[in-house]
């Protein structure tokens, strides 16, 4: 359980998890409470494409910028 318990810390954190996201997911392993970590494992997985997606637009922000000062140059 340990060991298990290091996983889940250590792929959260490498995830972009906060530490309080990472202490709720170790009580909801530790309680067994196993298909409620699986939910908060999603909605932590949704925050994550959440954020992925706002990235993605700020990146096509940037090269709608590049292009239009590219079609300037020519």
């Amino acid at each position: 359980m340990k060991e298990q318990l290091e996983q889940l810390s250590l792929t959260l954190s490498h995830a972009g998890c906060g530490e309080s996201a990472i202490e709720k997911a170790e009580m909801l392993m530790k309680a067994g409470q196993t298909a409620d970590l699986i939910r908060y494992l999603r909605l932590c997985r949704c925050q994550r494409m959440d954020e992925l997606h706002r990235i993605q637009k700020q990146v096509d922000c940037m090269d709608y910028l590049i292009r239009q000062t590219e079609k300037r140059l020519r």
